[in-house]
């Protein structure tokens, strides 16, 4: 055996466990992914002198409201009991310190970290939650190595140097609560706006209509019915664009504004920071609903136009509204056609129940658990 490979033989490399602790829901699709990423990630951070296992639990602990100790103290429990040597929690709730969205806490005393989701933006989610994990775990192995760091203030400093680098427009606050030793804010505006754009992708709004299947089947049956009644074609012929355009938005509003009040969608808002979570949460409700209707109201306009072009004779179409049957004339047909189709899926909504409607208006609320659910999770 030659010098090398007998300094290479007695080199022991350590392994260390990194568990990560999602919630239900897209934080536990996003955890599976990045438990394929993270090892040669934290090698290339951290060192080789490492090897990682990144094991992935999917626990409600992870979404129940609450920061800083709250959850880092449960975390805690569930890595001592698992035999972790680190934990991260990967939350989809949005968590906010006055009017600012935390992005992260790190507790170097209890060896865990928590990352809300929803502040790190609805783009590129898979990288920064990566290299917001990677940095963290930097930063509470780097502390755990360190020789005398049982001084409180100090192990702060150190833990908040090693931590800077994580995101280039997060502020760090020292946080009031004990045994959190960092705390990462966005900005005010920028984090805000980021922070509704990850609940929106959270929500999933482009999949809402596909989610309602009654509201789907009137929404379906009435644009059939609008493109073969000639009474239909001779109105939407008759109105200027901007009846049309009115139309379109009273649609829109009506099936949101139904959605909302027959399902209890609207959080009742309270006194001080319940408040603030309140009107955070409506406003995200609103736009999760805006977007997952228009997307249904484009599909039923293309639906349209095809089923109009197929099945609409021109020289039928022509007779009934007496001037020649153009393109503009099959526009304003499935424009009108998809209006009322709208408001048909509203009615249709109406016969969802309220699980169903919250499940697909949602990606993961825990205060909105059905019993079913709450079994299959146990």
């Amino acid at each position: 055996m030659t010098l090398i490979d007998a300094a290479s033989t007695s080199r022991q490399i350590s392994t260390l466990t990194l568990g990560l602790l999602a919630a239900p829901g897209i934080a536990a699709d996003l955890a599976q992914q990045l438990a394929d990423d993270l090892p040669a990630a934290l090698a290339d951070r951290i060192g080789t002198e490492l090897a990682w296992e990144i094991p992935v639990v999917v626990d409600r602990l992870a979404a129940e409201p609450g920061i800083g100790t709250a959850v880092i103290d449960a975390a805690r429990e569930r890595m001592l009991r698992e035999g972790w040597d680190l934990a991260v929690v990967l939350t989809d709730l949005p968590l906010r310190i006055g009017r600012r969205p935390v992005v992260a806490d790190a507790s170097a005393t209890h060896g865990v970290a928590l990352i809300s989701l929803p502040a790190l933006g609805a783009v590129q989610l898979r990288r920064r939650a990566r290299d917001a994990v990677v940095r963290l775990v930097d930063g509470l192995v780097g502390e755990s190595l360190e020789l005398g760091g049982r001084d409180g203030a100090a192990r702060r400093q150190r833990v908040g140097r090693r931590l800077a680098d994580l995101a280039h427009t997060e502020k760090r606050v020292e946080p009031d609560d004990v045994g959190v030793d960092v705390r990462l804010v966005a900005a005010v505006v920028r984090g805000n706006a980021r922070l509704i754009a990850g609940m929106l992708r959270a929500n999933r709004p482009w999949q809402l209509a596909a989610r309602l299947s009654r509201a789907l089947v009137a929404a379906g049956a009435t644009l059939v019915f609008a493109l073969v009644t000639s009474d239909i074609w001779k109105l939407a012929d008759a109105l200027p664009a901007v009846n049309l355009s009115a139309l379109t938005v009273v649609s829109l509003a009506a099936i949101v504004g139904f959605l909302i009040l027959s399902h209890g969608l609207w959080s009742r808002p309270t006194d001080g920071i319940g408040r603030e979570q309140a009107i955070l949460f409506n406003l995200v409700t609103v736009l999760t609903l805006l977007i997952g209707v228009a997307s249904l109201y484009v599909a039923l306009f293309v639906l349209a136009m095809a089923c109009a072009g197929l099945a609409l004779d021109p020289s039928v179409v022509t007779q009934a509204l007496g001037h020649h049957a153009g393109l503009g004339s099959y526009v304003r047909i499935s424009w009108m056609a998809s209006s009322l189709a709208t408001v048909a899926g509203a009615l249709g909504s109406g016969l969802e129940s309220d699980a169903t409607v919250r499940e697909a208006a949602y990606g993961y609320r825990p205060e909105r658990e059905t019993e079913q659910e709450r079994d299959s999770l146990a």
